[in-house]
């Protein structure tokens, strides 16, 4: 039976024909054309950018694998992830990948994340019977990362703070909230797109690859490949371990004492502190169960390098749409015919580039809320764009990495429970400013 086109495609095309045709009447092609050139450009440069932050992380994520951490983890939440996700096995590596990349965006380590989300992606695959084609346990994982589970939203704040606003953190509650009604609109739009998909589905037909599975490893209990064994380090290495946590909570006391600014320094401790105190702990951790932590982290940075290499196509093809879509003057056109009803709703006009950009470019956004920050700290539509930034995703974005790190090209119900969710969550970012807008 004839395969049905990936709902990806008609976004894909649309973007670009819309591009052109509104570049024709509007004279702008030459603009068009530039967007495409550049955008391709930028696009490779990021998944360069992407080769060392992936080989550290996924060389850090072989360690704590290697050392049981992902097990342990596993365990820890392990009621909650089995009912999110039924069909991923409790103790296996792609569960507590799952957990590690969700921990991460909820305290706005967007860097360490991603590896993490992708590392996710590639042992869900190996669940996949059918590959190129998007299970539900990634559609769920694809979505709840595009609702941004956001505790944190440190660089939004910090933005605040530089432009001057008078309560930087005053966004940080209605974020917490707004982030928490669009993951569970993810949550929720993507039990029932599966069920649906699963009707629709009886009848096409499936292609199992049994060969994927002799991919798979099997756990065997200690976290460690099959044959490895663990040797714990002796005492000198335990006291050095033990002596550097000591070292960690002696300097952060020490400047406590000098400094006397609690707050300064814990919102100090959270943007700068916490990457490198989590690479101590996951290596301390390593160490002290035995693992060989720099011939592992090695093993795991090639597959870094691997994995970003692959991400290049689809980061290529989704940019350059994005791109030309905008450059052409499409993309202002749907924010004028969306002003009215954006009026009517209580969404100042200002906000409508923050929101309308926000699904397709992560950094086009984190543009626009900024420079509207910087020219109105204080404002309401400044207070709204930032919680809009602060608890949402790019969802194309996240599409193009994670699921062209694995060659999914069938997304499935995917975009449309990220979508939603993202609705959610400007939705609630509206109301929630309305609310929590001090003047």
């Amino acid at each position: 039976m004839k395969q049905k086109a990936a709902i990806i495609n008609a976004i894909w095309l649309w973007l670009i024909i819309s591009a052109v045709l509104v570049g024709m009447a509007r004279g702008s092609l030459e603009a068009v054309t530039q967007a495409s050139f550049d955008s391709v450009k930028d696009a490779v440069n990021l998944a360069i950018s992407l080769i060392g932050v992936m080989a550290l992380w996924l060389g850090l994520m072989k360690i704590a694998e290697a050392g049981g951490l992902m097990r342990l983890l596993s365990r820890a939440i392990k009621p909650v992830m089995v009912r999110l996700f039924p069909d991923v096995p409790a103790e296996h590596p792609a569960m507590a990948a799952m957990i590690m990349n969700i921990a991460a965006n909820m305290l706005g380590l967007g860097n360490a994340a991603t590896p993490m989300g992708i590392k996710a992606m590639i042992e869900l695959n190996r669940l996949n019977r059918s590959p190129g084609r998007a299970t539900d346990a990634m559609c769920l994982f694809l979505a709840i990362n595009t609702s941004s589970v956001t505790i944190l939203p440190l660089g939004v704040i910090g933005v605040r703070a530089a432009a001057g606003a008078s309560d930087p953190a005053g966004i940080m509650i209605p974020s917490m909230i707004a982030t928490t009604c669009s993951s569970l609109t993810a949550i929720i739009a993507a039990r029932l797109l599966a069920s649906r998909a699963a009707k629709s589905e009886k009848t096409e037909e499936l292609e199992a690859v049994e060969s994927q599975a002799s991919a798979t490893t099997e756990p065997d209990g200690t976290g460690t490949t099959p044959g490895e064994t663990l040797h714990a380090p002796g005492k000198a290495g335990r006291v050095l371990m033990l002596t550097a946590l000591a070292m960690v909570a002696l300097i952060f006391f020490v400047r406590l004492s000098a400094e006397g600014d609690a707050a300064g320094l814990g919102r100090e401790f959270m943007r700068h502190w916490i990457i490198p105190l989590i690479i101590m702990a996951i290596l301390a951790f390593g160490y002290l169960r035995g693992v060989k932590v720099y011939e592992v982290a090695t093993e795991g940075a090639k597959e870094g390098f691997q994995v970003a290499i692959r991400i290049i196509p689809f980061l290529v093809m989704i940019l350059a749409a994005i791109a030309m879509f905008k450059a052409s003057g499409a993309f202002g056109l749907v924010a004028d015919a969306l002003s009215p009803l954006t009026n009517i709703l209580g969404i100042p006009v200002e906000v409508l580039p923050v929101a309308l950009m926000r699904p397709l470019s992560g950094s086009g956004s984190f543009g626009a809320m900024s420079a509207l920050v910087q020219s109105e700290p204080d404002s309401l539509a400044s207070f709204m764009a930032s919680i809009m930034q602060g608890s949402t995703e790019t969802t194309f974005y996240v599409l193009a990495v994670y699921f062209g790190a694995v060659g999914i090209t069938r997304v499935r119900y995917a975009i449309a429970a990220a979508l939603l969710a993202d609705f959610a969550g400007l939705s609630a970012s509206v109301l929630l400013a309305h609310i929590f807008y001090g003047g």
